[in-house]
């Protein structure tokens, strides 16, 4: 089960399944069907209405009253809305709205990249997780844009993007920040996390043209596959256009 229409789950299932296959993990480790989540950012529920469909009560921490909206309309189309909470707020209000050491597991995907500091807001992440607890974090590859970028025929852009101090490639970049493998690794272990695995995320998806993926019989199917089998390949991280890291707290 992804937690999107088959269409969109060449951007989904490498981290789905991630995801998904960690918090069976735990729960086993912690001897309790039930888990607590905490999905930040994540307001409209693409991950949190599947994993409450898994059966654990997620909480979902968004700015976006209408995200939090489409939320609640959401998880009461799935019949989840008892394991679903909605709740506004940040990364920097966390601390006011989740009680500390209360989570089981926090996903945190496409968040560092617009937060101020994204070392504050992943050790705000970091205080609401009980010992041993997981966080799915994904963000935006720094390195895999430089190759987007020179591959579109921008090359001035692919430098300075490859040299820029936060990941971008101009005022006209519309990603606020990028990240490598190593400074997500960095912010993860200063935030007192143990990272247990790191996937490479549409390796090839957004690379190959839209027209191939939707016309050839099978490709898309093929596609997935073959995402799905080069994720864990640390030689295909650098060209991913995101960067899963599964982190413990320690």
């Amino acid at each position: 089960m992804y937690p999107t229409r088959p269409q969109s789950a060449l951007r989904t299932a490498v981290v789905w399944e991630v995801v998904s296959e960690a918090l069976s993990r735990r729960a086993a480790e912690l001897g309790q069907p039930v888990l607590d989540v905490l999905d930040t950012g994540g307001g409209t529920g693409n991950f949190a209405v599947p994993v409450a469909r898994l059966g654990h009560r997620v909480t979902v921490v968004d700015p976006s009253p209408d995200a939090l909206f489409a939320l609640e309309r959401r998880a009461a189309e799935a019949g989840v809305t008892e394991l679903v909470r909605a709740v506004q707020g940040d990364t920097q209000t966390l601390p006011e709205v989740i009680t500390a050491g209360s989570v089981d597991a926090v996903l945190c995907h496409g968040v560092l990249e617009v937060v101020d500091d994204p070392a504050e807001a992943l050790g705000n992440l970091a205080g609401t997780l009980r010992k041993g607890g997981l966080i799915s974090l994904l963000a935006a590859n720094r390195t895999g844009a430089v190759l987007a970028r020179a591959l579109a025929g921008h090359f001035t852009e692919a430098q300075a993007l490859l040299e820029s101090a936060d990941g971008r490639w101009g005022t006209a970049d519309p990603m606020p920040r990028r990240f490598t493998g190593e400074e997500l690794g960095a912010l993860a272990e200063a935030a007192g996390l143990r990272v247990e695995s790191v996937h490479g995320v549409r390796v090839f998806a957004d690379l190959v043209p839209g027209v191939l993926v939707d016309t050839e019989p099978g490709a898309a199917e093929a596609l997935l596959r073959l995402e799905q089998a080069a994720a864990e390949q640390p030689a295909f991280h650098a060209v991913a256009t995101q960067l899963h890291l599964l982190a413990a707290l320690v």
